[in-house]
């Protein structure tokens, strides 16, 4: 392979990744930055998945599908924005993050 073969392939990458990016950051109302971003953000577009699929709590499936969920610095909401239903607030978007990674790698083991 020539080196811009290379890194054709690696520009491809990058731009699939970036549109990856956008479509799972939709519904993230903070900044993502670093390495980690491309990671973060899917995990959130996995929660919002498995949350539409069983519910959270008290609120329904139904209710999260007509709503809709929102990641913000310090809660996960069922609607748009911060002041919208709670789902779960936290102390941190670190601290968020680590709960939503958590529920997934949960949700994976029994679904």
């Amino acid at each position: 392979m020539t080196i811009e073969a290379i890194e054709k392939i690696g520009n491809e990458a990058h731009k699939r990744n970036e549109t990856e990016f956008k479509k799972n950051k939709k519904n993230i109302n903070f900044s993502l930055r670093g390495r980690n971003k491309y990671y973060y953000a899917h995990q959130c577009a996995v929660f919002t998945r498995n949350v539409q699929a069983c519910g959270f709590d008290n609120i329904t499936p139904e209710m999260i599908k007509k709503f809709g969920v929102c990641f913000n610095q310090y809660s996960i909401n069922n609607g748009y924005n911060q002041y919208c239903r709670d789902m779960k607030r936290f102390n941190s978007k670190e601290e968020m993050l680590g709960f939503v990674i958590g529920f997934n790698e949960a949700f994976n083991q029994v679904g």
